[in-house]
């Protein structure tokens, strides 16, 4: 089964315009820049006059992973995933799959020519190698943000704190709903604070009530509220939150502002639950600014998007695996301390390399665990520190800026996307330098 794209007014043309075995690129008629996925607008002079311009059908592989496990019924492993540069300019990126090819010897520099493949009413933009490599490196190095400076000295995270932490039970298919998962933490959160369920104004998730289809939500704010029926002066939830860190942030935001005074903050997942549940059947069809353009190539997965730049990044810089697996080893070794931890066994390099790949370079080892649980906090405002049952959490420096396009497969490839902007933020907020730290959570 392979997910097609939804056609709709905006993407329609690109997704059919291949009938006649020519690829077709987005092209701004004022300025002549090549603009992909398509928008309405040129981002380069904001002329709204374009037209589909057709290209040579070449390219550059600048990522890639095989991947080798079955995501989609049908869609059998290996294939290849792969980050393509068009020639006519190397900013402008396919996520495609390189076929006709012994998948093992896909490389970076590699040089690859369409192959529209029609599925359906929608061609698809294969590729097949050349036999040739591009002898110039497509991809420029990163460069180091540059931040916009802050506003003033006054900081909105010395305004709140984090008042309590509490959490449901953990582990593996717990076969619990998702929704009771929400209410222990969010109680026991509340409760460690030292607060009643009348003294929370507002409550803050990610990511809200999007993706109740695959065990990443119970339902957000709608389904929290109607099983506790507080009655909150704010309310967040989104997928388009910085991940459940940007719940949090939200929420010291509301709080600085006066919005409220308690928000109660939840992330919950029952993905290994989700699993043992019956598929649901039908055919769907994909739209939108992320799974459109990745799923109709198999493209499943963040370990997909970000193996394909990993596999960059190994081949840039010269670096193995082995690299990778140390954090996995240093994540085992820090769950073995945590007596709530799912897994608390040794783990040897033999291990980790010895572990059945997922998609190139990532094995399961690289992998997040599929698991049944639920986090909750309360950010409070900053003044009821001195009253708090236990010792609040002070929060020195926030960094949220966007330095790169938000786009998991354009710009960015060297790294892991939405990295270096908040990075570099941060430090433009504090006085503190990184040689005062003393514990780094990456």
């Amino acid at each position: 089964m392979r997910l097609l794209p939804q056609l709709t007014p905006g993407t329609e043309w690109f997704w059919t315009s291949g009938s006649d075995g020519v690829l077709r690129i987005q092209r701004c008629t004022d300025c002549d820049t090549y603009v992909h996925p398509p928008v309405p607008i040129c981002p380069a002079c904001r002329s709204r006059d374009w037209a589909p311009a057709p290209v040579s059908g070449r390219a550059t592989v600048v990522g890639f992973t095989v991947n080798a496990r079955e995501w989609l019924p049908g869609f059998e492993p290996p294939y290849v995933i792969a980050n393509v540069a068009i020639a006519e300019d190397p900013s402008v990126r396919l996520t495609t799959n390189i076929i006709e090819c012994d998948p093992d010897a896909v490389h970076v520099g590699q040089v690859v020519e369409v192959r529209l493949e029609q599925h359906e009413d929608v061609w698809l933009p294969m590729f097949t190698p050349t036999g040739e490599d591009d002898p110039v490196d497509r991809v420029p190095e990163p460069q180091r943000p540059v931040c916009r400076p802050p506003l003033g000295p006054e900081r909105f995270e010395h305004r709140s704190v984090v008042s309590g932490i509490g959490r449901s039970a953990i582990g593996r298919r717990l076969m619990v709903d998702p929704l009771s998962l929400t209410v222990d933490a969010c109680l026991a959160a509340v409760a460690d604070a030292g607060l009643d369920l009348a003294d929370i104004d507002g409550l803050s998730t990610y990511p809200g009530a999007v993706g109740m289809a695959n065990g990443i939500t119970e339902g957000g704010v709608t389904a929290i509220e109607e099983a506790l029926r507080i009655r909150p002066t704010w309310i967040n939830g989104g997928m388009e939150l910085p991940g459940p860190g940007g719940a949090v942030i939200a929420a010291m935001l509301a709080v600085a502002a006066g919005l409220c005074r308690h928000v109660l903050c939840f992330r919950t997942v029952w993905e290994a639950t989700y699993a043992t549940l019956p598929p649901v059947g039908g055919a769907m069809r994909m739209s939108g600014s992320l799974m459109e353009w990745r799923a109709p190539f198999g493209a499943m997965s963040a370990a997909h998007w970000i193996g394909m730049n990993a596999n960059q990044y190994l081949h840039r810089y010269g670096a193995t695996r082995e690299m990778l697996g140390y954090i996995a080893l240093n994540g085992r070794i820090n769950a073995s301390r945590n007596p709530l931890a799912i897994y608390r066994d040794p783990m040897t390099m033999d291990d980790y390399m010895e572990a059945r790949p997922i998609t190139s370079p990532f094995g399961l080892f690289d992998c997040d665990v599929p698991c049944d649980a639920s986090i909750a906090l309360v950010v409070s405002v900053a003044d009821v520190a001195a009253d708090l049952p236990h010792p609040a959490i002070h929060v020195d420096a926030i960094g949220t800026q966007i330095t790169e396009r938000i786009s998991w497969e354009q710009d960015t490839i060297t790294h892991e996307p939405q990295v270096l902007g908040p990075a570099a933020h941060v430090w433009t907020r504090t006085g503190r330098r990184p040689a005062d730290v003393d514990l780094a959570l990456v």
